[in-house]
């Protein structure tokens, strides 16, 4: 079952990144994104409904739900959804990888936590690793700019995604199950959106095309339910250290996927680049081993 759980979680959400790119196009981005939440949402909400665990948030809570809302599900993907017009989506998901990072640095911000010695080390090899993948694009003039905008898209989406991590530590700290609140911050995020949208006169329209309909569906519901759910099924069984290693593999899914669909192409300094990408997260996973402790005689 942990096998079949980790497979799920590392193929959907490597596959959730060209799904997302499918969706631009006629439709305005804002919308395509309260499109997918509001949909993922109202299935959570039928969820925890049939279920007995539908409660509405309250007090310190519902604010700390908002704001998850406002990082984990607005805007964070409209970063990522403005950043894949620039860069293939693939490398999207690489930059998407380094949240934990951005986790053990905001931890150090906000909660004035010790950054551990292998952090820094593994941040570093992230660094240079996206230098490295990054540099078939900036090596040409005309990307430029272009490849930069769309990296310090990607970069700002992590951090807001990161920031999202957070609250929703210290709603569960709080006793909130990760289900409950997501259902209630999707819906919340795409409200905002929603409300944005009206305001700056953006055309409420759907591309009925099989395409756009697909992502949507795949976004929606293997993206933002079943693999999320997949997801929190490993931390209850392996823990969040050993569970989040998913995201060390699902960027070479991603890029593959790139591949096929965008052409991207492998260049040795891209591998280079993605296997210290990987190789990073991986320091920034492992946790030091402790000592066992000496029985007194």
């Amino acid at each position: 079952m942990n096998a079949l759980l980790y497979l799920s979680t590392v193929l959907i959400w490597g596959t959730t990144w060209i799904a997302l790119k499918w969706q631009l196009g006629d439709v305005a981005i804002p919308l395509s994104i309260a499109y997918r939440f509001l949909l993922a949402a109202l299935i959570l909400f039928v969820l925890l409904a049939a279920s007995g665990r539908l409660k509405i948030p309250r007090g310190p809570a519902a604010k700390l739900i908002a704001a998850q809302g406002l990082c984990l599900f607005c805007f964070n993907f409209l970063c990522f959804y403005h950043a894949s017009r620039y860069i293939p989506s693939g490398l999207v998901a690489v930059v998407f990888s380094t949240a934990t990072l951005w986790n053990a640095l905001n931890a150090r911000v906000f909660l004035k936590r010790r950054i551990a010695p292998q952090v820094l080390a593994g941040g570093a090899l992230g660094l240079l690793g996206m230098t490295a993948l990054f540099w078939p694009q900036l090596a040409g003039r005309a990307a430029d700019a272009g490849t930069l905008t769309g990296l310090g898209l990607a970069l700002v989406g992590t951090l807001c995604f990161s920031i999202g991590n957070l609250l929703s530590s210290k709603l569960q700290g709080l006793g909130l199950a990760p289900l409950q609140t997501n259902a209630w911050a999707m819906l919340a995020g795409a409200a905002v959106l929603v409300a944005g949208s009206m305001a700056a006169g953006l055309p409420f329209t759907i591309d009925t095309q099989a395409r756009y309909l697909g992502a949507l569906l795949y976004l929606a519901i293997p993206g933002s339910v079943i693999g999320f759910t997949a997801y929190l099924m490993l931390v209850g069984r392996l823990g969040p250290e050993r569970a989040a290693y998913c995201t060390v593999l699902f960027p070479v899914v991603a890029l593959n996927v790139s591949v096929w669909f965008e052409g991207y192409q492998w260049t040795p300094p891209a591998l280079a680049g993605l296997a210290l990408v990987m190789a990073g997260n991986v320091l920034v996973f492992r946790q030091k081993p402790v000592a066992p402790k000496l029985a007194r005689t």
